[in-house]
């Protein structure tokens, strides 16, 4: 149904800008608009019962708890991610919501961030390729997505007023890639403004970010809503394009936007353009239809779960568990699993498997027998020392301990950032204590952001890093653990040695108000990598039980700034495998100070013993890219570039170069421009030597001859001053006629 809004009342226009309470829109039933249910994701659907509660604290309806953006991330598998969120669309449409909130696609700039679990990856390219892969599937249903925190919203301290100071370089390689690639690909109904302030204007009323970049360069077409409660200004919100502002105001904001069209300060236009992108959402499915396979559905929060697991340490091939062994299974997070994070994304599962069952299950069939510890509790207790004495004698027992360990809701959550990248006291006690007496050692860990392993990483033989793997997450560790399945996860972020090596810690969380983003487009493995930072485990970095080669690789220039690659992977281990093809590209090629490599292509692929696959991929103008703040623009330099495979971002296993002519780009000079820019430009340059060599005397060539310095001392002055430095060396008007020529290229 078409809806004709000049037939709406001004104050019915402003109506529909805000929502009717904590999950609704508002209806205008005489015109045929109806209400819709937009609510939490993006790992599940948080759907209250319709009465519950206007604050939306309150339990909601059981529904599929998926592994959070933590996990999926560390899969790798675009494929998984959209069948994560085919799923959550197909359990939306049953409980008739038409929006789901997700998912997250922020940028991990510190591993303290409280609402890391909600994330996917400290890389702009992963995060951005499973986001959109996430809402592909997702609005296959119907159901439209959200995508969110745009923009720079990568803390929780201070998060409703923080502003987030970042150059524009820095945010258009960095920060907002992920959500280009989704508005561009994935073509989601909405974009979720942040609650914090970028280079001091709000996210949600900032027309740079809402109309500029996302309309504008971006072509986005659906609705911008703000993040609940996130609105600073509403009138101003409706100028910069924000649309429409949850929860609803009891009508206060609706009146603001009245008062300010009448009073001549919001152009009407604007209001109407809100609006019709607000009843586009009011198209999407909206009634329930109360049915979806929470059986089929549980199965694959299981398999997505099993291929996230990251087997980061696996010494003497202590995993897969063996038949006929005995095993020692220690720490309250195995019969008391944490399988979800904190806040706004919490969900009221449809069933949760406990790792200590399945693993009871399993061992059954192969003739392993189980002893459980409780070894800590989640909760404050004094009884530590008994448990942690008595998890050290059944481990002196059994031929192998393991021992879950991790972090709890106290210790991670949105609405704060943790402090340290520890785990709690009691369980490194658990862990070393536990190593010292166990023949073998294995920790599996349950956590919504890395944590720092050391102190025990090398007293143990093998870790396996579980992050808030769903509520499926107990039996896919029994998978993993058993064999069953053969880990293939591949970690999407960092875990650093120590917290200060960092490269965001000396600015983060900041201070006063403003967090400056100091490190620019030097974060995670970016900076690690071009520090030669030593790190405990890379970005990428994964474990099989099988093994993996990869040769061949070959890339062929395809044009002057993109190119095609392929790869050959072979299996050579005694185990079917999952693999990632991690493509890095670098470059020498630039005027400005690059990472020593960055992720540009990656797939993962299933490989039998033995069986070997090439890879194809196709590196776009954007792969050799970097943005030019002078420019104004994305620019690709001339010149050589390194396509490297990675084992991960440390380790390097093919590197093969590749010649670009690269973009002809007009370097426009001004009067501001420096004596070196002047000089240097491939035009201007020849020309303004040629002229002032003609101009000097003999005796002048011979003294700047004598003083082979004097240009450096003078290539960072503006040529302004340079003009009165040297009492008018260069007329004006030959500077003029040079600056016309200067947009003049050197193709």
């Amino acid at each position: 149904m078409t809806i004709d809004i000049s037939q709406l009342t001004l104050e019915q226009k402003a109506s529909l800008l805000s929502g009717k309470d904590f999950w609704s829109t508002k209806s205008i039933d005489e015109a045929g608009i109806p209400a819709i249910v937009l609510t939490d994701g993006p790992h599940g659907v948080r759907r209250q019962a319709e009465d519950d509660d206007h604050l939306g604290i309150n339990t909601s309806l059981p529904s599929t708890c998926f592994p959070p953006a933590v996990a999926v991330g560390s899969s790798w598998d675009r494929d998984l991610a959209a069948r994560v969120g085919a799923a959550v669309g197909r359990e939306a449409r049953a409980f008739g919501v038409s929006v789901i909130l997700g998912p997250g696609v922020n940028i991990k700039r510190s591993p303290l961030c409280g609402r890391n679990f909600e994330y996917y990856s400290e890389d702009p390219y992963l995060s951005g390729v499973l986001g959109a892969a996430h809402v592909t599937g997702l609005q296959g249903t119907g159901v439209g997505a959200s995508i969110k925190h745009f923009a720079a919203n990568n803390q929780e301290t201070e998060r409703m007023r923080i502003s987030a100071d970042i150059d524009e370089r820095t945010l258009r390689e960095i920060y907002l890639p992920a959500f280009e690639r989704v508005v561009t690909e994935a073509r989601p109904a909405t974009v979720m403004c942040s609650y914090n302030k970028i280079n001091d204007v709000y996210a949600s009323h900032n027309r740079w970010l809402l109309t500029d970049v996302l309309r504008t360069d971006w072509g986005f077409e659906g609705a911008v809503v703000s993040d609940w409660g996130a609105v600073s200004d509403r009138v101003a919100g409706v100028a910069a394009g924000m649309d429409l502002e949850m929860p609803g105001s009891g009508g206060a904001t609706d009146r603001q936007i009245v008062d300010a069209v009448r009073a001549g300060k919001l152009d009407e236009q604007l209001v109407e353009q809100a609006v019709e992108r607000v009843l586009a959402l009011t198209r999407l499915p909206h009634d329930a239809t109360g049915e979806f396979d929470t059986d089929d559905h549980h199965a694959l929060a299981r398999e997505v779960a099993a291929d996230s697991i990251v087997l980061l340490k696996n010494d003497d091939e202590v995993l897969p568990l063996r038949e006929n062994t005995s095993v020692a299974v220690i720490g309250a997070f195995a019969a008391q699993p944490r399988f979800q994070g904190g806040g706004s994304s919490h969900l009221n599962p449809t069933r949760v498997d406990a790792a200590l069952d399945a693993i009871r299950d399993q061992a059954q069939a192969l003739g392993v027998t189980v002893e459980y510890c409780e070894g800590f509790t989640i909760a404050v207790s004094d009884r530590g020392e008994r448990l942690r004495d008595e998890a050290v004698q059944a481990s002196g027992r059994a031929d192998i301990a393991v021992v879950f360990a991790g972090l709890g809701d106290r210790q991670e959550s949105e609405g704060f950032d943790r402090d340290t990248l520890a785990l709690p006291d009691d369980q490194i006690q658990l862990i070393r204590a536990v190593a010292a007496t166990a023949a073998r050692t294995v920790v599996v860990l349950s956590n919504g952001g890395v944590v720092s392993l050391e102190g025990w990483h090398d007293g143990v033989d093998a870790i396996v890093e579980g992050w808030l793997l769903g509520q499926a997450g107990g039996s896919a560790l029994a998978d993993v653990l058993f064999g069953h399945v053969n880990p293939s996860g591949h970690l999407a972020e960092t875990i650093p040695l120590r917290l200060q090596d960092n490269p965001s810690w000396l600015n983060f969380p900041g201070e006063q108000g403003h967090v400056r983003y100091g490190e620019g487009v030097f974060v995670g493995y970016r900076y690690y990598t071009s520090a030669n930072t030593p790190v405990r485990y890379p970005f990428g970095h994964g474990l099989s039980y099988t093994t993996f080669s990869t040769d061949a690789l070959v890339p062929r220039a395809t044009g002057d700034t993109t190119a095609d690659v392929e790869v050959t992977v072979t299996n050579t281990g005694n185990r079917t495998g999952k693999h990632v093809v991690q493509l890095y590209v670098a470059s020498a090629a630039t005027t400005v100070r690059r990472p020593v490599r960055e992720l540009r292509a990656f797939t993962k692929v299933e490989l039998r013993p033995g069986q070997s696959t090439t890879v194809h991929f196709t590196l776009n103008r954007r792969s050799f890219a970097h943005w030019d703040n002078d420019f104004g623009g994305w620019v690709v330099p001339g010149g050589t570039y390194s396509i490297q495979v990675g084992a991960n971002a440390s380790e390097v296993l093919l590197d093969e170069p590749i010649t670009l002519t690269g973009d002809a780009i007009p370097h426009r000079l001004t009067l501001n421009s420096t004596v070196g820019d002047w000089f240097g430009h491939p035009v201007v340059g020849p020309l303004l030597t040629q002229g002032m060599s003609a101009a000097m005397t003999d005796a002048q060539v011979l003294q700047a001859q004598d003083n082979p310095d004097l240009m450096k001392m003078v290539e960072s002055m503006p040529m302004r001053q340079f003009i009165t430095f040297t009492q008018g060396a260069i007329p004006v008007e030959t500077l003029e006629q040079l600056m016309a020529l200067s947009t003049e290229t050197d193709s």
